[in-house]
């Protein structure tokens, strides 16, 4: 493929390998939404990948986004010519039956890190640069809608939606999520992310910022397998125990119920190399800078990692590392701004169909991220240099190739 253009990418058909017809199928028999009739005009599939044209095409209207698609069936000759177009209502009806499962399911399915070795930005040695973080989608003023979710701190117009992802720095693709309501105990950005941690895999450095940091978290996220590089408030303890050549040093970290003489003596055993109790103690590194012309005043950072040995990792490459984290708001933007669009609300009035939008948005974003990916690889350019926003109107173009046909 090296040399080829976006628009030859698109064409020969990768957004189809990524979300394969087998793979939706699968999805859509795990969470039981198999079509309990044949023949009918929208079966499960095709609403899954309606759901992911509705997040393509977020400015058209339900009849539009319906035209393309059953456009697009009727190219590979996959739409039955007896078939009229389905209505507005029959759409919000197939997509009710369907409902968000087998949209997670898909996700959770295909959604992986696709940057390559090469990817700038990607790796540091060898971990895969991960982040996570959170933000706040708007939903339409319905009861049910502003029941299930509220409206966010500041009270606003629309209900919201908290979401939390863990994205691939070097590609900038979802591959982990979760949602919950924007007001509502146990739905806070560090309360969703611990549903995430169990599911991190081993090569990867997840960074994450200071709000995500407690004594729990860091233990789920570290028994994950994979390795943490975490900004921490002021106030969580950092006893020095062993000054490093980079200038890092060696520390521990205690649970916060520990305290006194308790507490004392696992530093202690810590300085001169005992054993820890994990579920009391973890050895970890600290990694200290100053960030200059800082307008908050705040301008010491303080990086903990699991990765204790700095001939792996030297403080300086952390340091730099550590901002590759700041793609995460870029991610979101590509959801809210290049898909949904600036300024605007998502379409569903219900709460099971807004989750279902979300996870569309989600699976198309990953999407056209692995195809940025792909097209960067091939011309051996840095993914940051390809626009998601005109892969987007590229995959717009090209919706007929960009989704694969139905098996019948």
């Amino acid at each position: 493929m090296a040399g080829q253009p976006l628009t030859d990418l698109v064409s020969l058909g990768v957004l189809a390998s990524r979300v394969s017809r087998d793979a939706v199928d699968d999805a859509v028999a795990a969470t039981g939404k198999e079509a309990r009739r044949r023949g009918g005009k929208l079966p499960p599939h095709v609403v899954v990948y309606l759901v992911m044209a509705l997040a393509l095409f977020a400015d058209e209207d339900y009849e539009e986004v319906v035209e393309r698609l059953t456009g697009a069936l009727r190219g590979w000759g996959s739409w039955d010519r007896r078939w009229e177009p389905p209505t507005k209502g029959a759409v919000t009806q197939a997509r009710q039956r369907l409902g968000p499962e087998p949209v997670a399911e898909l996700f959770s399915q295909v959604a992986e890190p696709v940057a390559g070795l090469e990817a700038e930005g990607a790796f540091l040695g060898p971990w895969r640069l991960m982040s996570v973080d959170g933000t706040e989608l708007d939903v339409p003023d319905t009861s049910a809608n502003r029941e299930a979710f509220g409206t966010g701190a500041n009270d606003g117009p629309f209900p919201k939606v908290r979401l939390v992802t863990v994205c691939e720095c070097g590609s900038r693709a979802p591959v982990l999520a979760a949602m919950g309501p924007s007001v509502s105990k146990g739905s806070g950005e560090q309360s969703l992310a611990r549903g995430l941690y169990p599911r991190l895999e081993e090569g990867w450095l997840l960074l994450a910022d200071r709000l995500f940091y407690g004594w729990s978290d860091w233990c789920t996220a570290a028994d994950s397998g994979a390795d943490l590089l975490w900004r921490v408030k002021d106030d969580v303890g950092l006893p020095f125990l062993e000054l490093l050549p980079d200038g890092s040093y060696l520390s521990v970290l205690v649970k916060t119920a520990v305290k006194g003489g308790r507490r004392a003596g696992l530093v202690e055993a810590a300085r001169h190399g005992g054993d820890l109790d994990p579920a009391l103690a973890r050895r970890v590194r600290v990694v200290e800078y100053e960030v200059a012309d800082r307008g908050s005043g705040d301008s010491l950072i303080a990086l903990v990692t699991t990765i204790t040995g700095w001939q792996a990792a030297p403080a300086s490459v952390l340091a730099a590392a550590y901002h590759q984290r700041w793609q995460h708001e870029t991610v979101n933007a590509q959801v809210k701004t290049a898909l949904r669009g600036p300024g605007r609300i998502l379409r569903s009035g219900s709460p099971p169909l807004v989750e279902q939008e979300i996870w569309g948005y989600l699976l198309t974003a990953w999407t056209v991220s692995a195809l940025i990916s792909d097209a960067a690889a091939a011309a051996w350019i840095d993914p940051d240099r390809v626009s998601f926003t005109k892969a987007v109107r590229i995959v717009r173009r090209a919706i007929g190739p960009a989704f694969p046909p139905s098996a019948g």
